[in-house]
C-alpha cells in the first residue's frame, strides 16, 4: 500500500481521529519511506478535504453539524438529478451494471447479517459501486466530478459504522426502489427515491452524533 492509500484508509477508519496532527517525519518513520511520498500524498488528500493546514504540518478534517447538513444537501440534489439522469439515458448495460453491483452489495449485507460481523470497507465499497453505476449510467462525466467533490468517505465510512441490520435492509430497499424506477424510466420517482435514501443516512449521521 501507497502512502496514500495508508493515510487515506487510516483516516477513513478513524485510526487518524478528527484534528489529530500528521507530520510527515513522524508518517514517513511509520511507513518507511522518505518524506516526498508522504508530502505527495498529503497534497492529494489536502485537495480531497481530507487533511487541512496548519502551521507545520496538517491535520485530520474535523466535521461539525452543519458542514454534514450542507455535505448532505449538496449530495441530495446533485444524487437526485443522478438518479433521474439515469432514467433517461440509462442502457442496457447501464442496467446491468447497477443490478450487478446491487446483488454484491446485497451478498456483501447477507453475510454481515448471517456471520454478525460487520466488514465496514466491504459495505462502504459495494454501496459506492452501485451509486457509480449510477452516476455512469447519466452519460454526463461533469456529474461525476462534482459529486467527487462533496461524497466525504469518513462520513460515510461512519454512517455504517452506526448501521445496525435493520438500517442495511433498509439501504438495500431504497437501492432496489431506486433501481426499478430508472429501469422504468420514471425520473421523478428516481429522484425522489434517491433523496429519500440519502436524507436516512443524512439523519442517521446527525442522530448519533447528538449522542
Amino acid at each position: 500500500m501507497d502512502a496514500y492509500e495508508y493515510i487515506k484508509d487510516a483516516i477513513v477508519q478513524g485510526k487518524f481521529e478528527p484534528d489529530m496532527r500528521l507530520g510527515e517525519e513522524s508518517l514517513a518513520k511509520q511507513l518507511n519511506l522518505s518524506r516526498t511520498p508522504i508530502r505527495e500524498a498529503i497534497k492529494q488528500l489536502e485537495a480531497e478535504g481530507l487533511v487541512v493546514p496548519l502551521k507545520r504540518g496538517v491535520s485530520v478534517r474535523a466535521f461539525t453539524k452543519e458542514d454534514i447538513r450542507q455535505i448532505y444537501d449538496l449530495r441530495i440534489l446533485l444524487e437526485g438529478y443522478a438518479a433521474s439522469q439515469a432514467a433517461h439515458f440509462r442502457t442496457e448495460h447501464d442496467l446491468k451494471a447497477m443490478e450487478k453491483a446491487n446483488k454484491h452489495y446485497e451478498k456483501v449485507i447477507n453475510e454481515c447479517i448471517e456471520s454478525n460481523i460487520r466488514n465496514i470497507k466491504e459495505i462502504v465499497d459495494a454501496n459506492q459501486q452501485y451509486h457509480e453505476a449510477i452516476i455512469a449510467a447519466t452519460k454526463n462525466s461533469h456529474i461525476h466530478f462534482h459529486l467527487s467533490k462533496v461524497v466525504v468517505v469518513p462520513i460515510i465510512f461512519r454512517s455504517f459504522y452506526w448501521y445496525n441490520h435493520f438500517h442495511l435492509k433498509q439501504s438495500l430497499e431504497s437501492h432496489k426502489i431506486i433501481l426499478a424506477a430508472v429501469k422504468n424510466k420514471e425520473p421523478e420517482r428516481a429522484r425522489i427515491a434517491m433523496h429519500e435514501h440519502i436524507y436516512q443516512g443524512r439523519d442517521h449521521v446527525l442522530k448519533h452524533l447528538s449522542n
